[in-house]
């Protein structure tokens, strides 16, 4: 694959089971940098999928608002999040709210959505004391070394996301649609294919059905692209998750996935999917001030449990209405 020659002005390090890393020798207006290197940096991130950019000395919020919106653009409004984020400025976030000790399996952020985030923007203004690290896995590598029946079913039948709203764990209506008012969130969800009902307390269960394997908008390759592992019952802690069932019921998790025919995904399934995003995995902590672009289409990120203080702050950009998603047929009807 060939690129520009901007790419060329900009060397990164490829070591073994790390992302690439490009090195910001020099003290510099971090800003600037940005936008004087946004072809180069965009053209690695293409090449390789993922790019930590380390030595831009980021401290502050803003700083970050500021080299982000040189680097993509505008910033996404995250919908249908399923835990709460603090928010910085439109489109600038923290990272998601989820306890220390427990990891984030691998995902591709948002992969639920009609229209996807195609890049996702990382800043690190407070490195943990261990762990915590923003690990990746190229979705093509991932999709090659799944068994072929498991992803072939999967790329014939989708997955389906349940899930059920309330106001005590995961994020809220209004933090997930941008409003408590049903008429809204009815209107939401039928334009955005999902099937939604409410109960007799007022919660709300919704269903969408979404593709699992999906093509890359620039190179066309096949790549692995969902949230299936991650957001499964049997990815969560036993006891959280016996918690949860003993507590909402089976069918009242605030997530799960499924086979795209509303068949129930063993935990052997989801132990190979993990299993095999961990031999695909590369890591490096983070230092304060990194900054990490990852194509959220070719490339899924985790985050690793941690100990001390992390301050990770996050953005989406670059929407994508991927060409061979469906629907949920029930919820494209109503």
């Amino acid at each position: 694959m060939s690129f520009s020659s901007p790419a060329s002005t900009l060397e990164v390090e490829m070591p073994s089971g790390k992302p690439p890393i490009l090195r910001v020798e020099a003290p510099v207006e971090a800003s600037s940098w940005a936008a004087e290197h946004r072809d180069a940096l965009r053209a690695l991130v293409t090449e390789h999928g993922v790019v930590l950019v380390r030595g831009l000395g980021l401290r502050e919020p803003d700083e970050v608002g500021a080299v982000f919106a040189k680097l993509a653009g505008a910033l996404m409004t995250e919908r249908e999040a399923f835990a709460p984020r603090e928010t910085y400025a439109p489109g600038l976030y923290s990272s998601t709210t989820w306890p220390a000790n427990q990891p984030m399996c691998m995902h591709h952020e948002l992969s639920y959505l009609l229209e996807v985030p195609g890049l996702m923007l990382f800043a690190c203004l407070g490195a943990p004391g261990q762990g915590g690290a923003t690990a990746v896995a190229d979705a093509e590598d991932v999709l090659q070394a799944l068994p072929a029946a498991l992803s072939e079913r999967f790329e014939r039948e989708g997955w389906l996301l349940t899930r059920s709203y309330n106001d005590e764990i995961g994020a809220s209506l209004a933090e997930s649609f941008g409003t408590d008012d049903h008429a809204a969130i009815e209107k939401y969800c039928r334009a955005q294919a999902i099937d939604f009902a409410w109960q007799p307390d007022g919660s709300l269960r919704t269903r969408q059905r979404r593709s699992a394997v999906v093509r890359h908008p620039l190179t066309g390759r096949r790549c692995w692209f969902n949230q299936i592992a991650f957001l499964n019952e049997w990815t969560l802690a036993s006891e959280v998750r016996e918690y949860l069932v003993d507590v909402y019921g089976a069918d009242g998790l605030p997530f799960n996935t499924r086979f795209g025919d509303g068949t129930p995904i063993g935990e052997d399934i989801v132990q190979l999917l993990n299993t095999t995003y961990e031999e695909h995995t590369r890591r490096e902590p983070w230092q304060a001030g990194d900054v990490m672009l990852v194509d959220n289409i070719r490339t899924a990120h985790s985050r690793e449990a941690y100990t001390g203080e992390r301050q990770v702050l996050v953005a989406m950009a670059e929407p994508q209405r991927l060409a061979d998603g469906f629907p949920t047929p029930e919820a494209s009807q109503r």
